[in-house]
């Protein structure tokens, strides 16, 4: 009978560990991957930089895992006064669910486009992520809006690496 508690105290704390380096690799993926960042150059050739954090789904990971590889460049184009919208050059997972978008929120369209938000929207959506400055207000819709101009926006998006 010691034995076999002594064999499951053992199966026990090797299933622990296992947890745990799951746990950190996790911790691990929100401090490291999760951040980008999008350099957008608008019709009159300004340019600005933005951050990002991204959403914990599979669509998001999925997104940072072919940003691992270098960043992308995706041609934005205006669409309803409310969004700038791009073709990816490759697809993603969807986790679409009815959401209403907010200024800054980055969105996965029909797992191949990026769609980011300077108005509000309702559909359903995958969200991706959102821009930092307006999630922390330290940028206002309107200012978004004058970055990006009335035209068509480059944008470069990277991953963050620290």
């Amino acid at each position: 009978m010691k034995d076999f508690f002594t064999s499951l105290f053992a199966i026990a704390l090797i299933s622990c560990s296992a947890n745990s380096g799951n746990i950190a690799s996790a911790e691990n993926w929100r401090k490291s991957e999760m951040q980008i960042e999008i350099q957008f150059t608008n019709e009159s050739g300004s340019t600005t930089k933005l951050s990002a954090t991204l959403a914990e789904n599979s669509s998001a990971k999925a997104f940072a895992e072919k940003l691992q590889s270098g960043a992308i460049t995706v041609k934005l184009e205006e669409y309803g006064n409310f969004e700038k919208v791009g073709s990816l050059p490759f697809s993603l997972p969807r986790n679409d669910t009815q959401i209403s978008t907010e200024p800054g929120d980055i969105i996965l369209y029909l797992g191949n486009k990026i769609t980011i938000f300077y108005n509000s929207n309702s559909w359903s959506y995958t969200r991706l992520g959102k821009l930092d400055a307006l999630e922390k207000g330290e940028m206002t819709k309107a200012e978004l809006k004058n970055i990006f101009g009335k035209g068509d926006v480059k944008a470069v998006i990277s991953l963050v690496k620290n």
